[in-house]
């Protein structure tokens, strides 16, 4: 088996390839004169693992272009972070279901594919292979568990995150809540934990992504007047689009960390471990 990276993976891919004590491919990527993507894969075995965090238009081009440099292996695809995975279903007339349309073109030439932390598990429907979520939930608590937090309150975002939240907090045994909405009034609104009163306690908002961060943001900011200790911020994927975490930095959230299926300078933790386990189960299988 060889390991092949897409250009936002390599860090990722390396981990993953010490772990599971399997070479990396070297891989040169470059562009032509009109812009288009060329990538030359050298090595390469009759299994191929590709690692390929999908977030942008040329890496999904890339991984594209990797799968069929690979066509004379059996290939497993491994996205750590999906793009597109959030339009998932047709909202207005005429749109495209972009979820489906990413997950069928990157079916073709490819066994199995492995997700990481997934918004919706539903999506993996669409893909024309078996596909899986791979969670990295215990990773996450385990960072949180070494910051040495004392007798923190895991809080999802919303209602929607709290078994993702649960997750990471039963790592610790830790209490666990999520952010609820209050609409106080016309223009007034609370954000509060549902059941657990967040004042004196140290408080670590956990979520699939982080992207432009608005609710962690008025969040982190509700919580401070209700008297938390600290707040936290732990996510999978740490996206912080349109300059997301200097802004939750300045809401008083003291540490934001992320996960490397989107690297970043935030991504303290690793999903490689999660993503060995999860193809020696399917290999051995």
């Amino acid at each position: 088996m060889r390991i092949i990276s897409t250009e936002r993976s390599q860090v990722l891919a390396a981990r993953i390839s010490e772990k599971m004590g399997v070479p990396l491919a070297e891989t040169k990527f470059t562009r032509f004169p009109d812009g288009e993507i060329y990538l030359r894969c050298d090595g390469l075995d009759d299994e191929t693992l590709i690692v390929s965090s999908i977030t942008d238009n040329d890496i999904l081009v890339q991984t594209l272009l990797a799968i069929d440099a690979a066509d004379q292996s059996r290939n497993t695809l491994v996205i750590p972070y999906l793009g597109y995975a959030r339009q998932d279903r047709r909202f207005v007339p005429g749109e495209p279901v972009s979820a489906r349309a990413v997950a069928r073109a990157l079916s073709s030439g490819i066994e199995r594919v492995f997700v990481v932390e997934i918004h919706d598990p539903c999506v993996l429907d669409y893909f024309d292979v078996p596909a899986d979520n791979i969670t990295i939930a215990p990773a996450i608590g385990g960072y949180i568990g070494d910051l040495r937090l004392e007798n923190p309150l895991i809080l999802a975002p919303d209602e929607g995150a709290i078994e993702f939240a649960s997750d990471v907090a039963a790592i610790g045994g830790w209490d666990c809540d999520f952010l609820q909405k209050t609409r106080l009034s016309g223009e007034e609104v609370r954000i509060a934990p549902k059941a657990i009163d967040a004042a004196g306690r140290e408080v670590v908002i956990v979520d699939d992504i982080i992207s432009t961060g608005g609710t962690l943001t008025t969040a982190a900011c509700m919580l401070r007047e209700r008297g938390a200790a600290s707040i936290h911020a732990a996510c999978a994927h740490g996206v912080f689009a349109s300059g997301a975490y200097t802004r939750l930095r300045a809401a008083g959230i003291s540490s934001i960390v992320s996960s490397d299926t989107y690297e970043n300078a935030s991504s303290f933790i690793s999903a490689a471990n999660a993503i060995k386990t999860a193809i020696t189960k399917y290999v051995h299988h």
